[in-house]
């Protein structure tokens, strides 16, 4: 027994270790091949330009990265919030779900960039404006998903809600919505990459005429002074709010979901 624990031990550490050294290859690359070919600067600036840079930049890249977080997690969650009580008003028709369904898909297909100097000259130069583009992008998954967990039931347990004359209402709070919780966290996996992907879109349309200063902005401003080091700089804190949204998600889903989810059963009274 203990020869097979110490067989299972050392498959720990390569997860941590193998991508760590992948990056380091990749970095070390990367420089020996712009100082070789003479890549000027403004194309292709080594990794230790980009590293200068964001040390140099750090409060500005933390500040832009602090009003990007802000956008992109009150998307989220609008997202999550109007797409699941979209998803619960499609559960309860299939009438419903053929009348308004393709409307969704319609609004997913919809360029973001051409709807977002629509979306300034309604909404202004604000913050509001950025979370609706962020809530705009992330939103279908989240539909979808949470459709799909709503009308996923075990036919077992519907007869059994039927047997005891529980009505939609009941139905849908004891039933179809814990059934469809790992649909929306799944949803939302998928949807954080989305959120900061629309806040940055938003930040390049409302950095433009307003005074925002959020990584979006920041991008915009470093490319047309072509301050590539700190552009990349940008997009890697980009990349990073990504991971720190997605990782909010996976404690929610560990913490607080996981919990009400197994808290929750079909025992009866007696």
């Amino acid at each position: 027994m203990s020869s097979t624990t110490a067989n299972k031990q050392p498959a720990v550490w390569p997860k941590f270790l193998l991508p760590i050294v992948v990056f380091l290859v990749v970095l070390l690359t990367w420089e020996m091949l712009v100082r070789w070919l003479g890549i000027h600067k403004v194309i292709l600036p080594p990794p230790s330009d980009v590293a200068s840079e964001i040390v140099r930049e750090r409060w500005t890249l933390l500040r832009g990265a602090w009003i990007t977080l802000q956008s992109a997690a009150a998307g989220l969650l609008c997202s999550a919030i109007i797409g699941s009580l979209i998803a619960m008003f499609f559960s309860q028709s299939s009438w419903l779900r053929l009348s308004f369904y393709p409307y969704v898909i319609f609004l997913q297909t919809v360029p973001i960039v051409a709807i977002a100097p629509l979306l300034i000259l309604w909404f202004g130069n604000e913050f509001r404006t950025v979370v609706l583009v962020s809530c705009i992008i992330s939103i279908f998954p989240i539909i979808s998903n949470v459709t799909s967990g709503l009308l996923s039931i075990n036919e077992n347990l519907r007869d059994l809600f039927r047997m005891q004359s529980a009505n939609r209402w009941q139905t849908l709070m004891k039933l179809r919505i814990p059934a469809a919780i790992p649909q929306l966290i799944l949803g939302l996996r998928v949807s954080c990459g989305l959120a900061v992907i629309g806040a940055i879109v938003g930040e390049f349309f409302v950095g433009d005429r307003g005074a925002y200063e959020g990584l979006g902005t920041i991008i915009t401003a470093r490319q047309g002074n072509l301050k590539t080091a700190s552009m990349i700089g940008a997009v890697i804190a980009c990349t990073l709010l990504g991971l720190v949204l997605l990782s909010c998600v996976q404690l929610l889903n560990r913490w607080i979901l996981r919990r009400w989810t197994q808290g929750v059963g079909f025992e009866s009274d007696n």
